[in-house]
């Protein structure tokens, strides 16, 4: 799957998730995303291509949180 579900973290760095093909197995993307993101963040599902490649300044990457549109984690621990 060329799909990763991206977030913003409290200290204004992104998370990326990468989903595992084990996990597509029996689960939507979609699921990945509401049991994987913390619980009240929003997120989105982007194509890999929109992931910077360059990872020297992964710590750089910013999103504006009006972009993360596709739902909120409810992540349970």
């Amino acid at each position: 799957m060329n799909k990763r579900i991206i977030y913003k973290n409290t200290d204004n760095t992104v998370s990326v998730v990468i989903p595992s093909d084990e996990a597509l197995s029996f689960m939507t993307i979609e699921q990945i995303a509401k049991k994987d993101v913390p619980t009240g963040y929003k997120y989105k599902i982007v194509d890999v291509s929109e992931i910077p490649s360059d990872r020297e300044f992964r710590n750089a990457w910013t999103i504006d949180e009006a972009e993360l549109t596709d739902g909120v984690g409810e992540w349970l621990q």
